[in-house]
């Protein structure tokens, strides 16, 4: 449903609308992509998921190497080791 149909069944205008959904994002703190809010199913395909910080550098956990995935995994940082994603993918090919 498109937020002006949301807007109009409530009987606001499309300003008040847009107030009072920054409210509550303001209020439940809900940023972009925050992983909070993301579903289960859908974790993998956030791209805040596989950000990892290695040295002061920000890195994208699925391009590097083998080693430095099992590691963030075992920390708890990514879902999965995407080095066994893309072998699982290859082998069904």
């Amino acid at each position: 449903m498109k937020m002006t149909e949301i807007d109009k069944a409530f009987g606001v205008s499309s300003g008040t609308g847009q107030a009072k959904s920054k409210a509550i994002r303001d209020l439940l703190r809900i940023q972009p992509f925050d992983l909070e809010w993301t579903l289960p199913s859908k974790a993998a395909d956030n791209p805040m998921v596989w950000l990892i910080q290695i040295n002061g550098l920000i890195l994208d956990a699925r391009f590097v190497p083998r080693e430095v995935q099992e590691e963030a995994f075992e920390r708890g940082l990514i879902p999965f080791i995407p080095a066994d994603q893309q072998e699982n993918d290859e082998s069904e090919a």
